[in-house]
């Protein structure tokens, strides 16, 4: 099983960007679905964003058009790409392989340790 390492977190301005990295100790191509998760202090893990081998992305109405999930499979590596950070955005962000089940993603893999992103003046 191919296991995933977030990191690139951080403290960061409100408007400001950061970008995500996951890295992948195989083929990030052999994984068929992909995705970000978050989760704020006292609130449940959520998906912000999913990405399909194929290049079909979804992402959660509270960061759309702001966040970027994407692939380079030539470095195994899957990125998150956030802009016009908002404190409500500060939460330990988590990637994972998922399953699609209808059209609802769900998590597949172990989780990791996260990296953690804080948006504060």
């Amino acid at each position: 099983q191919v296991q995933l390492v977030e990191s690139g977190g951080g403290l960061v301005q409100p408007g400001g960007s950061l970008r995500l990295s996951c890295a992948a100790s195989g083929s990030i191509d052999s994984i068929t679905y992909a995705g970000w998760y978050r989760q704020a202090n006292g609130k449940q893990r959520e998906l912000v964003a999913a990405n399909t081998r194929s290049g079909i992305v979804r992402y959660a109405e509270a960061v759309r058009g702001r966040f970027t999930i994407s692939r380079d499979n030539a470095n195994n590596t899957l990125y998150l790409q956030m802009n016009s950070l908002k404190p409500e955005d500060t939460a330990v962000y988590y990637c994972n392989s998922l399953s699609q089940i209808n059209s609802d993603y769900q998590p597949l893999g172990p989780w990791g340790q996260g990296t953690r992103v804080t948006v504060s003046s």
